[in-house]
């Protein structure tokens, strides 16, 4: 039997990450930045100036924004499976496909060897080269549950990864322009490298209509190895959690959650393929992804604490923006060279 009454402690929480969501997308209409970043900082902001309302002993508001940090979180990205459609990878070629794994999985390991070069602790780091590799915020917001990563990390990765594309958006075509590129070497360089979605649209589309084709197709490309990448973060997970813990019933406890959520992911990734849903229903079940989303990351503003960003924001800048830098080189040379 449904209890209301069960969910009556997460009231206040969860209504002041709405409240907090809803001012950020308010103010995304002004401004030309992403609406995540935007409820992240307006969060830590609330957060901080209340810090005895949500973080003192005994906060009403508290397991409210815990819930919508992790639950809602993961129920969200389950429904981002939605914008999965697999047969768009019939649109890219065996040489891009070689181009978009290998960029990703260079970014990845070098957000990783970077974070361990400036001593950087290792979720972070992980973030920030999921961020940069896959596809910005929303890959972040799909992979911190299964690695466990902290609100602090979340937050900060997710406005550096956003700064990096804000950045690309007017880098990333100056630079095909500087190296000679073709439009469509230009728009698989800016599809390949610009962290969302629309940070590569908008860079390939300044260069020319066949660049903005090929620079959507391929961030495309890249959106679709976030299930791929999930998964192995999972096996990764049990694998040394199951190392970890001798009790048998620790290891069956371990990755069933993240399983249950990445399998709701591919359901909706397969309905998309397949193509067995009216467009506009599959509209709406993204919207309402992106909505819950902005929720999740007003909740995780609201749980940061301004000094612990203090304490890793330069380390992380610095990997960050030389990470993306590396990217683009990276990128540069595959598309010459291949």
């Amino acid at each position: 039997m449904f209890k209301i009454s069960k969910y009556k402690k997460y009231t206040k929480g969860l209504l002041a990450s709405i409240v907090v969501a809803i001012v950020s997308f308010i103010i995304t209409e002004f401004i030309s930045f992403s609406t995540a970043t935007v409820a992240i900082i307006l969060g830590m902001i609330v957060g901080n100036y209340f810090y005895k309302t949500f973080h003192g002993e005994g906060s009403a508001y508290k397991s409210g924004v815990k819930f919508a940090e992790k639950d809602l979180l993961m129920f969200a990205i389950a429904l981002m499976g939605i914008n999965l459609n697999f047969t768009m990878l019939a649109n890219l070629g065996v040489q891009t496909i070689l181009i978009i794994i290998s960029g990703m999985v260079f970014t990845i390991f070098m957000g990783i060897l970077l974070g361990k070069l400036f001593k950087l602790n290792p979720q972070l780091s992980l973030m920030i080269g999921i961020g940069n590799g896959v596809c910005g915020s929303s890959a972040i917001a799909a992979t911190s549950g299964v690695a466990k990563v902290k609100s602090n990390d979340i937050g900060v990765s997710i406005a550096l990864v956003n700064l990096m594309g804000t950045v690309g958006i007017f880098l990333a075509p100056a630079l095909a322009q500087l190296l000679g590129f073709t439009d469509i070497q230009a728009g698989v360089f800016t599809g390949n490298t610009l962290q969302a979605v629309g940070q590569a649209v908008a860079a390939g589309f300044s260069i020319s209509p066949e660049a903005g084709h090929y620079a959507t197709v391929v961030k495309m490309g890249r959106v679709l190895l976030l299930l791929p990448l999930v998964l192995i973060l999972i096996y990764i997970a049990v694998r040394e959690s199951n190392k970890s813990n001798e009790d048998e019933k620790d290891k069956v406890k371990v990755g069933i959650p993240s399983f249950s959520f990445i399998l709701w992911f591919l359901f909706f990734s397969v309905v998309a393929s397949l193509e067995v849903l009216p467009k506009e229903l599959e509209l709406l079940i993204g919207s309402i992804s992106h909505y819950i989303t902005l929720v999740a990351m007003s909740a995780i503003g609201l749980m940061i604490h301004f000094g612990t960003i203090i304490k890793t924001a330069g380390p992380a800048f610095k990997v960050s923006s030389l990470l993306f830098a590396l990217q683009l080189l990276f990128s540069a040379l595959l598309i010459t060279f291949l």
